[in-house]
């Protein structure tokens, strides 16, 4: 092949890839046809003039989540596209996730069980109607909040139930108690007991994990004193249902625990569906240890936040 033929082939290929001409616009600059164009470009591509490359996010999303799925030893996981690392963004898209995934899990005669939380409010205000029967929505801990600081307990727990054509069954509880003797004594009374109990056997659970940084929701809400707030950052790495754990997924302080009403959380274990969903740097942390004590089968997160997770170590028992 000539040098002139090499220079016009390239030529047409920098003026098609670099400058986004036509290639009618190309023809008429170089003074040729546009089926000659079309020869060129194509030319370009079998000399190797030219490479194209496809970064398909979603494959990529797909590996992470077959890695995730092994490493925690998964039922489901997805993980959602996000253009940004960022926490605003990704809640966004993984709260439309876990809308459109639970209406589909959801079918009639579930128990669903629901968290609160800001989260868990995106969701419900994403969850499309479902024609389902029987079906009932519990939520699993106290969201009663001693300050001005909005836990979205009453309606988040609202939206489930009308998604699901039902009647929302509330927990009109605080979060904490004082002591574990006044908690003992709430749990007793029948009507509380058989809410708890219906928690308890809720066959989808839906949830997402606090943190333990200042800002936390749970430390904002009036139950926790400084000295167990300090003790919480140094020693715990997140909450679910209010229920703080480790980074080894276990149980942190027991009279903490003891004092705090609704879900245990060894009782996700044994869901049919426990869903959690989460992402963001700051949840890094609370997500592995989540996962490490057991207490999802199913997560929906965002590929920077999976990426995260996959760079941390899982100690062997």
């Amino acid at each position: 092949m000539s040098q002139e033929k090499q220079r016009l082939i390239i030529d047409a290929a920098r003026l098609y890839y670099d400058s986004d001409f036509s290639q009618q616009e190309i023809a008429t600059q170089l003074g040729i046809s546009r089926p000659t164009v079309s020869r060129l470009l194509q030319q370009a591509k079998e000399l190797g003039y030219v490479r194209i490359e496809i970064i398909d996010p979603l494959e990529d999303n797909q590996e992470l989540a077959r890695k995730l799925k092994k490493k925690y030893n998964l039922q489901t996981v997805e993980v959602c596209f996000s253009p940004i690392d960022d926490y605003n963004e990704v809640t966004q898209i993984i709260t439309k996730k876990a809308a459109d995934v639970l209406v589909d899990i959801v079918h009639d005669g579930d128990i669903v069980g629901v968290t609160w939380g800001t989260t868990m409010y995106h969701i419900a205000t994403k969850l499309n109607k479902k024609s389902v029967k029987g079906v009932e929505v519990i939520q699993l801990n106290g969201g009663i909040s001693y300050s001005k600081t909005n836990t979205y307990a009453s309606e988040t727990v609202h939206l489930f139930a009308e998604a699901f054509n039902t009647v929302p069954r509330y927990l009109p509880l605080p979060i904490i108690f004082d002591n574990p003797q006044v908690k003992q004594m709430v749990e007793s009374d029948r009507h509380i007991g058989r809410l708890i109990e219906l928690g308890k056997r809720s066959n989808v659970a839906i949830f997402t994990v606090g943190t333990v940084k200042k800002d936390a929701l749970l430390f904002r809400v009036g139950y926790l004193n400084g000295k167990e707030e300090e003790d919480l950052q140094t020693h715990a790495v997140g909450d679910i249902c209010s229920r703080f754990f480790t980074k080894e997924g276990q149980i942190y302080s027991k009279l903490l625990n003891s004092r705090t009403i609704g879900l245990e959380l060894d009782e996700l274990r044994s869901k049919e569906k426990s869903i959690l969903v989460a992402g963001g740097e700051k949840k890094t942390d609370s997500i592995h240890g989540a996962l490490v004590g057991k207490y999802a089968n199913i997560l929906i997160t965002d590929q920077f936040t999976a990426k995260r997770l996959l760079e941390q170590t899982v100690l062997s028992n």
